[in-house]
């Protein structure tokens, strides 16, 4: 990796995804992507916390990755995100090239803020051998 990207954003809409054919023909594989906004926060005259700046990123993650994040996450959500800021070439509406920096994810992960509930499901190896339990300490 050849830059770290660590940042915590809301989503500005549901993540979508795709599945994307291999460049060498071998198969395809499935990418996500996602806006996030990334905010600052900072404290007014009042003493109040506020959003005092911040940036939109494009971000794609691939994999089973990419599809729990289609899966799991929603407009809104807040979410950690880790991966390299990488640029890449585009074309604007009047078909001028642009570059643009967008983040290519390790890992999405999903912050407990707005969170009503969680479910769990039992490990993959104890649904095969044993009854999954979970008990509160």
């Amino acid at each position: 990796m050849q830059n770290l990207f660590i940042g915590k954003g809301n989503l500005a809409k549901s993540p979508e995804g795709q599945h994307v054919q291999r460049k060498d023909g071998s198969g395809d594989f499935f990418v996500a992507n996602m806006r996030v906004m990334f905010g600052r926060y900072g404290r007014n005259a009042d003493g109040d916390v506020e959003q005092v700046g911040g940036f939109w990123r494009e971000v794609e993650i691939y994999g089973q990755k990419a599809e729990d994040v289609v899966k799991h996450l929603r407009k809104g959500a807040r979410v950690l995100v880790v991966g390299e800021e990488r640029e890449f070439t585009a074309r604007d509406d009047d078909g001028n090239e642009v570059q643009v920096i967008k983040v290519v994810a390790e890992d999405v992960a999903l912050q407990l803020t707005r969170i009503e509930s969680i479910k769990f499901v039992a490990p993959r190896q104890r649904e095969e051998n044993e009854p999954y339990e979970e008990t509160a300490s």
